[in-house]
């Protein structure tokens, strides 16, 4: 089939028909304030062939004779105008729309908005995504550094200015998505937004979004289609390596004339994964659907989701340089960067796993607009996400004492201090599932390891309410509220015994205590013998509860080339856990924390001398801790609350300059960032040997406060239409992030029990006088997981009009390892002085993509191709650092090497 598919690609590319055509050039201004307008889609009218306005305004683009062209831009009404008298474009806002699709979250204006700030279009996504991960897009975005981690489905990682996803502020139609609990976000949750989004926005920094609880290293808003002003949709199949396919249709009703419009999107992926056994398939829907009332009011309906089941590469799992060439070995001529360590099969040659997800996390959302006229209006929305699914994890059960080898649920690690582990192996490198299945089938004790779910639901409904009002002729007011409330849900249930007849959970039933939870008192309930869909490790519930109001002033002033805004929030954060696994009812709700946090931020903008901007912002955020790693000690496994946690504060300044020509577009712009009291967790991983000389390989996690980091850089951005055919553009960014504080943490094991020393021994209690701590000394190491430095040089050519060529050389450099607590040189309850981390060897990746377009039965079609890492470059895109700062002991994951995709696209 893809024989067939590809000689048809060729075929129809050869197929070009000959059409006369005139050069169409003119001007795009703002109706209302006469403003040029900067990225305005330009399209001509049943064609997928267009451009985008330049940096006044302008436009030129080669028209068939008789044709009309639709002019589209984010927040503004869409005009249809005959090509001969497109010369001269005014758009009109439309406040309905913009109110629909941002709510709270501003969509920042260059050389209006002072602000860091970069957009990428439905095309540039359409024409570069591949079978590349979302949040991969924006990897020529100054200041963002993106890796596909482990390596499975929707498992990649994003940083911003240093800054990991739990400090980017994540939204899809300013509605935030972040983990209630610990603030990150799990793109393989996410990973069907590519089809259905229509811009993609970031604000680096602290940006100009009006949200009560900001981030601190900038904002990503995706805004998602709406109802469409065109009526049609589409179909496409789509091919990549590695059994890469996907296929998706997508209609649109138009506005109907009774007000009503609709847009439904499906889609299925599927395929084999470039990482050695990380199977997946994916779906995805969305469905909007909008009433226009009358001229005042409006209501939108939007739901979407996309469930996903993969096999996943542990992000636990890196190797060490050495050991990645030892295990080249097992991989048959292919590369041993895609090895995968818990790759492997059952006693009956099924495909077994440890490192397993599955997930589902639809978003529904009611808008309703209300224009109240006089420049007045009330946007609200409530929105809900229910999420289901889980992710596997390893159970070690009750090993005799007289045992000669003891089996504890560390054993189902692929890797542990960068070397794969041997205990469960196969010659040809494989995981033996089979052997865990031989050691629980002989066991007097049940099963000795056994498999279990840990299951993560969540139910989340909020409010957000935006009321806009003028104060005078030239200055806007913007307030508004943001409700939130939030139930976590987080079990593990037995699901697999793995050839034994039931299971013990003594490894976690023995550290609860019976002051606590009565039935520890009784001996039996720790040998309580399990069976599958029974509870072992944790069953607890996590509640976040969020108030808050916000308010900003913008104003234009020196006949509107002076722009500012200044805006504050206010929060009250609320948690609380309960817990039915090491409580009863009696002490299962723990003590309700309030943190009252608040944001004070303010900017300029200035235009001079036509072409020339300046703008400078600068805030201070105060925020509440995060649940997990922040507001309690342990928040799995314990209702102790971390009585050093307070709110984080952030500075931040930022100043920069803009140049926008007809044929040059330039930024520039320096910014200070200052993070304190950070209360963050860090995973270790150490060795001991237990009294029966067994060595154990064990991860610990230390819970950290008061940690400080100074975060500076200077990013540039270019782009040049120099013609109708050529686009230019480039981009780099200087980061120097450090750590710049010594910072007290206590150690836990993979449990979540607290640890007396790193040889396995649990503490009394949490903060007991036995648990074990380290003062470690972090001031002036450098911030490892993101590149420092990073750069990119496009070019965009169209030969013809039906034809468009794009190449990109994507660098980097100054990557550090990751920092992490090294045992070998760790004595606790005492200082801990670090090394600088291993610097990576720095990267250039070169992407090219291509698409042609044509008639097809009536209708037009476009054939595009892909390829990611042409050159097939080898690099280390992640890395952690080991205990002496060399490259022998940092444990790394190499990038992914050549893929690419073939795409055959209809539209009707």
């Amino acid at each position: 089939m893809n024989k067939v598919f590809l000689s048809l690609s060729i075929f129809l590319l050869c197929s070009v028909a000959a059409i006369s055509q005139t050069v169409v050039k003119g001007y795009v201004r703002d109706a209302s304030t006469e403003e040029p307008m900067v990225g305005v889609s330009v399209q001509i009218e049943g064609t997928l062939d267009g451009t985008q306005t330049g940096a006044n305004g302008e436009y030129s683009l080669s028209v068939p004779d008789n044709k009309n062209l639709i002019f589209s831009y984010v927040g503004y009404h869409t005009l249809v105008v005959a090509a001969d008298k497109a010369s001269d474009v005014r758009l009109k806002t439309n406040s309905i729309e913009l109110k629909d699709i941002t709510v709270t979250s501003q969509i920042a204006i260059q050389r209006k908005t002072p602000v860091a700030v970069s957009n990428v279009s439905f095309e540039t996504i359409e024409e570069k995504i591949g079978n590349a991960e979302f949040p991969e897009v924006l990897k020529s975005t100054p200041g963002v550094y993106t890796t596909k981690n482990g390596g499975g489905y929707g498992d990649s990682k994003i940083n911003m200015r240093g800054f990991k996803s739990e400090n980017i502020a994540v939204m899809v139609n300013g509605v935030p998505v972040n983990d209630m609990e610990w603030g990150g976000v799990y793109w393989s949750n996410w990973a069907g937004l590519a089809d259905v989004t229509r811009t993609m926005q970031t604000q680096r920094g602290l940006g100009a979004s009006k949200v009560s609880s900001p981030s601190v290293g900038g904002s990503i808003n995706i805004i998602t289609k709406a109802h469409e002003a065109k009526k049609g949709g589409s179909a496409q199949y789509v091919i990549g390596n590695d059994g890469y396919n996907k296929v998706l249709f997508n209609i649109s009703s138009g506005k109907l004339p009774n007000g009503w419009a609709f847009t439904v999107l499906g889609s299925r992926t599927w395929g084999n994964g470039y990482i050695q056994g990380t199977n997946f398939e994916g779906w995805n829907y969305f469905l909007n659907v909008s009433k226009i009332i009358n001229d005042n009011h409006t209501l939108s309906f939007t739901a979407f989701g996309a469930p996903q089941a993969h096999y996943q590469r542990s992000a636990y799992d890196q190797l060490t340089i050495a050991e990645w060439q030892r295990v080249g070995n097992y991989m048959n001529g292919n590369s041993p960067y895609k090895y995968n360590a818990t790759y492997g099969f059952d006693g009956k040659g099924q495909r077994s796993t440890s490192a397993f997800n599955q997930y589902h996390k639809p978003q529904l959302s009611l808008n309703w607009n209300w224009d109240l006229g006089n420049r007045k209006s009330l946007s609200t929305v409530v929105y809900a996400s229910i999420g289901r699914g889980n992710g596997y994890s390893g159970q070690g059960g009750y090993n005799l004492p007289s045992a000669a080898t003891k089996y504890i649920y560390s054993n189902w690690y692929g890797a542990s201090n960068g070397l794969v582990n041997s205990t469960f192996r196969n010659d040809d490198g494989t995981f033996a599932y089979d052997k865990i299945e031989a050691i629980n089938t002989a066991s007097t004790t049940g099963s000795l390891m056994a498999m279990s779910k840990s299951k993560n639901y969540h139910n989340w409904y909020g409010l957000i309410s935006t009321f806009t009002s003028p104060l005078s002729k030239n200055i806007d007011f913007y307030g508004g509220v943001d409700f939130r409330y939030y139930k976590g849900v987080h079990t593990n249930e037995l699901i697999d015994l793995y050839g034994g007849k039931y299971f013990i959970d003594e490894a976690s039933r023995k550290n609860v205590k019976a002051v606590n939870n009565a039935a520890a008192a009784d001996p039996n309930w720790k040998m309580q013998k399990l069976q599958v869909g029974d509870v072992v490790y944790r069953d607890y519930d996590g509640y976040v509860v969020q108030e808050g109001a916000f308010g900003q002033v913008e104003g234009s002033f020196l006949e509107k080339a002076l722009t500012a805004f200044a805006s504050g929030s206010l929060s009250n954060t609320t948690y609380w856990r309960y817990d039915r696994f090491y409580y009863d009812a009696e002490h299962a709700r723990s003590k309700t924390l309030n943190f009252l946090g608040y944001t004070i931020k303010g900017g300029l903008n200035y235009n001079f001398a036509s072409y020339h901007n300046v703008f400078v912002n600068t805030g201070y955020i105060s925020r509440a801790p995060y649940f997990s790693g922040g507001a309690f000690l342990q928040s799995t496994t314990s209702n102790e609350i971390n009585k050093n946690a307070i709110n984080e504060n952030i500075f931040s300044l930022e100043l920069g300059y803009g140049f926008h020509h007809r044929y040059l577009k330039a930024t520039i712009n320096g910014y200070f960032t200052r993070w304190m009291n950070k209360t963050m967790t860090r995973a270790n991983e150490y060795s001991y040997t237990d009294p029966s000389g067994d060595i154990v390989n064990e991860r610990a996690i230390i819970n950290m406060s008061g940690v400080n980091a100074r975060h500076m850089g200077v990013e540039l951005e270019l782009r040049s239409n120099l013609t109708n055919w050529l686009e230019l553009s480039a981009m780099l960014s200087l980061g120097d992030w450090q750590w710049d504080s010594n910072p007290i943490g206590y150690y836990y094991n993979s449990l979540g029990q607290p640890l007396a020393d790193l040889k396995g021994t649990v503490a009394d209690a949490i903060g007991s006088g036995n648990h074990a701590w380290s003062q470690l000394n972090l001031k002036g190491i450098k911030v490892g997981g993101s590149a420092q430095t990073t750069y990119d040089f496009g070019v965009t050519l169209r030969p013809v009009k039906e034809l468009r060529l794009g190449l990109n050389l994507n660098g980097m450099s100054r990557l550090f390892a990751d920092y992490t607590i090294s045992s070998s040189n760790l004595i606790v309850n005492k200082p801990y002085d670090f090394v600088q981390p291993w610097q990576v060897p720095g990267a250039a990746l070169v992407d090219f993509n291509a698409s042609y377009r044509f008639k097809f039965a009536g209708t037009t079609a476009v054939i595009s191709g892909t390829c990611q890492n042409l050159l097939d470059q080898v690099y280390i895109a992640d890395a952690t650092n080991g205990n002496d700062g060399t490259w022998q002991t940092a444990r790394v994951f190499y990038g992914f090497g050549r893929t690419w995709t073939t795409k055959l696209k209809i539209n009707f």
